[in-house]
């Protein structure tokens, strides 16, 4: 019984200062996880007019590659002019004019720890985050003991959250 107790009294001390530790890191993950909610509309984002000069004749496939826009798509052209969505494009000097959006420069640091992936510095962050919050998972049935109502309580909410985790999963 007494080991019984040790263990948990441990994993409430980790459990404790863990969280204390990563809250920082769990209120930017949770505002950034909301904002990314909305990336395919133009909150919070901020629109930019482009002029540069690029290699002149490209094709419309070149062409959208050339200015890192997603979805190119060319409208129309007059003369040597190319007119597309976000601006135009003149072929005989390959002058472009455009307009592009994006968010503030922190928000977008904010969201790039999303998107980590194994070739970037926050990629540790990332895996240390989630083994952390895994811990938070496992250590939190160490709180109670399971003969206590708390605890029993507990389950059934444990059970509704991976319910509904299911069945958003597939809606």
């Amino acid at each position: 019984m007494k080991k019984k107790k040790k263990s948990s009294n441990l994993m409430r001390i980790i459990h404790r200062y863990l969280g204390f530790f990563l809250a920082g890191i769990m209120a930017v993950y949770a505002l950034s996880g909301i904002i990314l909610i909305f990336r395919d509309t133009d909150f919070l984002k901020q629109e930019k007019k482009i002029v540069k000069k690029i290699a002149p004749n490209l094709t419309g496939e070149a062409l959208g590659k050339e200015l890192h826009l997603r979805k190119f798509k060319a409208e129309r052209e007059e003369g040597d002019v190319v007119f597309f969505k976000e601006g135009t494009y003149n072929k005989k000097t390959g002058a472009a004019a455009y307009k592009t959006t994006s968010q503030p420069f922190i928000i977008e640091k904010m969201n790039n720890m999303h998107k980590a992936k194994t070739g970037d510095p926050l990629f540790f962050l990332n895996i240390f985050f989630g083994l952390s919050l895994f811990f938070f998972v496992i250590s939190t049935f160490w709180m109670f003991t399971p003969k206590t109502t708390i605890f029993k309580k507990g389950m059934y909410f444990t059970a509704a959250g991976i319910v509904l985790t299911l069945i958003m999963l597939f809606l």
